[in-house]
């Protein structure tokens, strides 16, 4: 048989059923071998599972799936037997004498995309849903997957497409009386598709961060607190708490989520000068995962206020990463939970032994992540679609610029390469088929 392919769809371990997934080219007669019968396409069949001498390696579902109406569009053959890695592992093995070979990380998937079942955002959303790890994330990820992301790039896209047909047929034929371009009020249109493709991109960073979620790193002094917040946020003892300074000496993660967006909070050591060489291999990690943060929460003690240790770990801090004052302790210090602003800089005063003004913090929190609950709209993005968004963006607005000053030809390359950056999302519609879609759409000399 010709390439098909052959890998066990199940995850690793035990369980009461696993699968092995098999795709490629006229499979019916692997169906035949490996169950003795010719298996009905879509129906599934209870029988057994045969080696090469005809011996039962498992009894289970055998289901048919013939092109091209399958996940990868080939014909695909599914084996849903006893989940014991051993007799996986045998069916898999059968597979594979039959003339199958095991499939690369990814590959079924990829045979979907190459056979126009799944373009490039959907294909990326399997692997979203699989790893999703809230549950709004799953469903933005399978909003991704049915083609919502997908939609709205395509819809876009072809009112792009029409502009740049109208800037086209100007530019082939400027002895024309008509001025396509004015006559269809193209410059008005272009300024509306730029306030779509904003709206699109703010949508797409809600979903990339409900894929990606934030590094939230706990940062200050000893016993200020930070294995305290750290155990309140997360909603367990997961951090050894004492008044010992120097307790938390190697870093500690937590994934927690607010509005469904995932947080990983990081504890880290105490930052302080110390002889112990165990704690400063602790401090130095701790200055690590602080040049990674995408925030930090500068734990402070309410009692006694910013020191002169405090100013010292701040001139340290990366420039750039938003910082959260935290004056913790509020309970001892006979303080109100509060959020103060004083210019760009925010404090959160609360007690994270009795959790006063912890759902301050969670709000501080989204407003920095740039939250907004969209309910249903959202769909799960990765960082590559913003930047072919951002792209996009860029070219429109040059396009509109290039208009102003009438030079057409440059309007119409800055819109070829806005409708590139976008074709990266979805994987399809080179610029080679405009010609095609000008011929299709106009009767241009006709």
């Amino acid at each position: 048989m010709p390439d098909a392919i052959a890998a066990i769809a199940t995850a690793p371990g035990r369980g009461g059923i696993g699968v092995v997934r098999i795709s490629g080219k006229t499979l019916a007669p692997l169906a035949v071998a490996l169950s003795g019968r010719q298996a009905r396409p879509r129906q599934a069949e209870l029988v057994k599972f045969l080696d090469a001498e005809g011996r039962p390696i498992d009894a289970g579902l055998l289901l048919f799936f013939p092109a091209p109406h399958s996940y990868t569009g080939e014909d695909v053959i599914e084996l849903q037997g006893h989940g014991g890695p051993v007799v996986m592992r045998m069916l898999l093995a059968r597979c594979l004498e039959l003339g199958a070979r095991l499939a690369r990380p990814g590959e079924f998937t990829e045979r979907a995309f190459l056979n126009d079942k799944l373009d490039l955002a959907q294909a990326e959303a399997v692997a979203d849903l699989i790893d999703a790890d809230t549950t709004v994330a799953a469903r933005s990820a399978l909003r991704s997957l049915d083609g919502a992301f997908s939609r709205q790039i395509h819809a876009w896209r072809e009112k792009l497409i029409e502009l740049r047909m109208l800037v086209e047929a100007t530019l082939d034929f400027p002895e024309e009386e008509i001025d396509f371009l004015k006559a269809a009020k193209a410059f008005e249109r272009l300024d509306v598709l730029g306030n779509d493709l904003d709206a699109l991109l703010a949508q797409a960073k809600q979903g990339s961060l409900l894929r990606s979620g934030l590094q939230v790193v706990l940062a200050g002094q000893p016993n200020v607190g930070k294995s305290s917040l750290l155990n309140q946020l997360s909603g367990q003892d997961r951090a050894i708490v004492t008044e010992v300074a120097g307790t938390t000496r190697d870093v500690l993660r937590e994934m927690i989520q607010i509005e469904g967006i995932p947080l990983h909070i990081i504890d880290t050591a105490g930052l302080r000068e110390t002889e112990d060489t165990v704690e400063r291999i602790g401090i130095a990690r701790s200055w690590q995962e602080i040049e990674r943060a995408d925030v930090v929460l500068r734990l402070v003690d309410a009692r006694v206020g910013i020191t002169a240790e405090d100013h010292a770990i701040d001139a340290r801090l990366p420039e750039g990463v938003p910082v959260i004052w935290v004056f913790n302790k509020i309970d001892l210090a006979s303080g109100q939970a509060r959020t103060e602003r004083v210019e760009s800089v925010v404090q959160v005063h609360l007690s994270a032994q009795t959790g006063e003004g912890v759902s301050l913090l969670r709000e501080e929190l989204l407003r920095i992540a740039g939250w907004e609950a969209h309910g249903e709209e959202v769909f799960l993005a990765r960082e590559r679609h913003l930047e072919a968004l951002r792209e996009a963006r860029e070219k429109i607005t040059d396009a509109l610029l290039r208009a102003e000053e009438g030079s057409l030809d440059l309007m119409a390359e800055e819109l070829r390469l806005g409708q590139e950056a976008v074709n990266r999302i979805t994987g399809e519609f080179g610029a080679d088929d405009l010609l095609g879609v000008i011929f299709s759409r106009f009767c241009i000399g006709k």
